[in-house]
């Protein structure tokens, strides 16, 4: 009989398995070995930052096989794992995930660690409104990180609302995090903010068809914008000046859509600011109030 594998064997095969399956990553990792040990660490009760000694540790054969029934479910599915296991982690958080909601991969959860700096000064911010919210991973972890924000939260979805409803519970945040169904902003008709982010659907209607199967598993709600990948960013940009207080700001992520919106801003004489992030992502874009209230929308 040959002696139980260690968990850093377990993971490497299960890595090579996934790269000879030819698996896409962009859903909370970007390679097989990550994959692996994110699977890993969900099944095992480890921490995502686990190290050595878990990786040196022997797994016995129930254990193993359900690592391995995992592995082949996100091979055989192209399932997202997140989708697999109904968790995410987002900005150190683990939130809790459907596929009514698109998974947790925002940017953004870098601008939230650092309080939106240097165009926020988020000690003195108040209120901020989480636009398309999903599962509420942005609109929980602003309140999360920065306990004296008030945080709206708003979705067309009613199954994201609920969901999102449930990850403010899990964060111990639900009495500052209102989450609210809503087409846009018409839920929150009268209210200003400090700070308001947008995640909207930004994927051209013709890149659909070309995403991996990963994303395909995904809700379209969440992801196909039109033409141009900007069907709700005009809408939201054209009234989102009186939701925000004097110096308040918008961060707006459109991925692909990058260069239409530059180009729309551009006609409507909107200038913006295009972030730069340490660890990785693009796509979104700043605009403060004052611009926004003094562009040329065309109505």
């Amino acid at each position: 009989m040959t002696d139980p594998p260690t968990l850093a064997a377990l993971i490497r095969a299960a890595a090579g398995r996934m790269e000879d399956a030819g698996l896409f990553f962009g859903h909370g990792t970007d390679n097989t070995i990550d994959e692996a040990c994110w699977a890993a660490s969900f099944l095992f009760d480890l921490p995502p930052d686990f190290g050595d000694e878990a990786l040196m540790r022997t797994v016995g054969h129930a254990a193993r096989e359900r690592f391995d029934d995992l592995i082949e479910r996100r091979i055989a599915t192209r399932k997202p794992l997140a989708y697999l296991i109904g968790r995410a982690w987002f900005a150190g958080l683990e939130f809790e995930i459907s596929e009514d909601v698109l998974v947790p991969r925002s940017p953004l959860a870098e601008a939230i660690a650092e309080g939106f700096a240097p165009w926020v000064d988020i000690e003195k911010a108040g209120r901020l409104l989480d636009v398309g919210t999903g599962s509420g991973c942005i609109a929980v972890a602003a309140a999360v990180h920065w306990p004296q924000l008030r945080v709206d939260a708003v979705d067309i979805s009613p199954q994201a609302v609920t969901l999102a409803r449930r990850n403010a519970e899990r964060h111990g945040v639900a009495d500052r995090v209102e989450v609210l169904e809503s087409d846009l902003l018409d839920a929150v008709q009268g209210r200003q903010y400090d700070v308001i982010v947008a995640n909207l659907p930004y994927v051209p209607t013709a890149s659909m068809g070309g995403l991996p199967a990963e994303y395909r598993h995904e809700p379209a709600l969440g992801l196909e914008a039109g033409e141009d990948g900007l069907d709700l960013v005009r809408p939201l940009l054209a009234q989102a000046a009186g939701f925000l207080h004097d110096g308040g700001v918008i961060f707006v992520e459109v991925g692909e859509a990058a260069g239409a919106l530059d180009e729309y801003l551009a006609a409507v004489d909107c200038p913006c600011i295009w972030l730069d992030f340490a660890r990785g992502g693009e796509g979104v874009a700043l605009i403060e109030k004052a611009d926004l209230a003094a562009a040329h929308w065309g109505g």
